[in-house]
């Protein structure tokens, strides 16, 4: 069966430190109690902070980003109805601006689930957000089975391929979840090489990573 998930990339409000967004995540998450069509629809929730003891690893990873939400939905229609839910809408979206740079809508993306190695989902992940060269789709290649690489080490890999609405400046085509046991296991699959020299030639030929960003994240909240 398909899986169908809401990916968002976030930036907090500027008037949060780094250190207080994961909380004020965790809060604003908490109101999806109170929604009904949340509960029903959304199956799974990682809220994943980037690493801020960390900064720039792997080499190329981005700091001018503060999350990734990994939203698992019941089918592709629950996208629309929580969009278009009243009850999400009169208390969720209020909240939006105290947390995030914007409203959640205008960085979210639905994505529909390949799993390319079916392992644990850990405490770590490094997500790409990937940008095909203009008028060139994206395939996972060589991703797995290439000895000696990064991605060789990962617990778990999930290629997402972006369906639908793209907001204005998230303009991805393909996400990538790499989990890894540790933030040491990520520092050391990756060495000092740029996250963009260690994917294979195929898929690197096909993405513009001067448009394409890396986050190294970790759980924050999950559900359940």
């Amino acid at each position: 069966m398909t899986q169908w998930k809401m990916i968002y990339l976030a930036k907090r409000n500027a008037a949060l430190a780094p250190e207080d967004f994961p909380q004020a995540w965790r809060e604003h998450s908490a109101l999806g109690r109170q929604c009904r069509n949340v509960q029903d629809k959304v199956r799974t929730v990682r809220q994943c902070s980037r690493v801020l003891d960390r900064p720039g690893m792997p080499n190329g990873a981005s700091i001018d980003y503060d999350g990734v939400n990994l939203l698992s939905l019941r089918d592709r229609q629950a996208a629309d109805d929580i969009w278009n839910d009243e009850e999400t809408l009169r208390i969720m979206r209020p909240d939006e601006p105290r947390v995030f740079s914007t409203y959640v809508r205008d960085f979210t993306l639905v994505a529909e689930e390949r799993v390319l190695v079916d392992g644990e989902e850990t405490g770590v992940c490094v997500v790409l957000f990937l940008r095909a060269r203009a008028a060139q789709g994206l395939q996972a290649g060589d991703l797995i089975g290439v000895a000696g690489s990064p991605w060789a080490a990962v617990t778990r890999l999930v290629w997402n391929v972006v369906a639908g609405e793209q907001p204005p400046g998230y303009e991805y085509d393909a996400i990538v979840e790499a989990w890894f046991a540790s933030v040491e296991a990520v520092a050391d699959a990756f060495g000092r090489e740029s996250v963009w020299a260690h994917l294979p030639g195929g898929l690197a030929d096909q993405i513009d990573a001067t448009r394409s960003v890396c986050l190294l994240t970790h759980v924050t909240h999950r559900r359940p």
